[in-house]
């Protein structure tokens, strides 16, 4: 095992954001533990009890069966649900719950408090931050992005860390910034490890991604990433076939514009593909100004 102490600084932080992005975000001893070590100790323990127990126990013929506790004996369910974990509940539940929860919000304010006390996805409970639409939303301008990453699980805002620099450049070179769209994510909470949603998630998340966008009524939209584009126009392409072509999203009774493009990470993992999210901004920048949403 690595000791902390034999690495440097920009080693340690290295090994720190590794941890992080894979997942790991408690420490659960101040020093580490042999679990084989442990285990083996407990089963040699074990070994005498069990031999004199079985030295003990009165011929086969002898036994009595103990006795069965009576209905009164027994603990009332809410005492036994109270005694061990809470079941979780059923995706089908859970997608109704959200529903209910979404469609009762009258307002933006109403929604981000009802999904932050919203627990019937497994997503929150690894996640440490709540992604909510934040920005103008009075701009009729909407971005929306894939799924939080670690860097916006910790800071809470959608778009942080290096691809979130490139965001705002990307942004800033059609005129615009995160103060005059609104920004929002398809999935409120990372997914550990930045797996992707399954399909019961995403069936949980949807009213919230689709009540945001009726609350907002935005009149183009933005997507970013493989997956929202996947997520909003029902395909199976990749993001390089469903990329750059207007499309009409249906939410309530709203058919919006929209049109998708590469993730800035995804660009920062490939550069040699900036210049297709470039066309794409031409033409989100151009439809912005058709629709005197965008000056010229």
């Amino acid at each position: 095992m690595i000791s902390a102490n034999d690495l440097s600084p920009a080693e340690l932080a290295a090994l720190l954001h590794f941890h992080a992005d894979a997942g790991v975000e408690w420490l659960l001893e101040e020093e580490a533990i042999d679990r084989f070590a442990e285990f083996e100790a407990m089963k040699a323990a074990r070994r005498p009890a069990a031999t004199q127990a079985q030295q003990q126990q009165p011929p086969a013929g002898e036994r009595q069966t103990p006795p069965r506790p009576n209905a009164a004996a027994r603990p009332a369910p809410a005492e036994r649900a109270a005694s061990g974990p809470q079941p979780a509940i059923p995706d089908g539940e859970a997608v109704q719950q959200a529903r209910f929860v979404a469609e009762t919000a009258r307002s933006l304010a109403e929604l981000k408090t009802a999904i932050e006390a919203f627990n019937g996805c497994n997503l929150k409970h690894s996640a440490r931050s709540t992604i909510f639409a934040s920005g103008d939303v009075e701009s009729g301008i909407m971005v929306i992005g894939s799924a939080p990453s670690a860097e916006d699980d910790r800071e809470g805002v959608p778009f942080s860390g290096k691809s979130g620099q490139l965001f705002d450049k990307m942004l800033a070179a059609i005129g615009l910034t995160r103060s005059t769209v609104l920004l929002t994510q398809v999935i409120p909470w990372r997914p550990p490890g930045n797996r992707a949603p399954s399909a019961a998630e995403m069936d949980i998340c949807r009213p919230f991604i689709e009540r945001q966008i009726a609350l907002a009524e935005p009149k183009a939209i933005l997507l970013l990433g493989n997956f929202s584009a996947r997520f909003f126009f029902g395909e199976n392409d990749t993001i390089h076939g469903l990329r750059g072509r207007w499309k009409e999203i249906a939410v309530a009774d709203c058919v919006i514009p929209a049109i998708a493009s590469l993730h800035p990470q995804d660009l920062l993992t490939a550069p040699v593909n900036k210049r297709l999210a470039w066309n794409d901004l031409l033409a989100f920048q151009a439809k912005l100004k058709s629709l005197s949403l965008l000056r010229n």
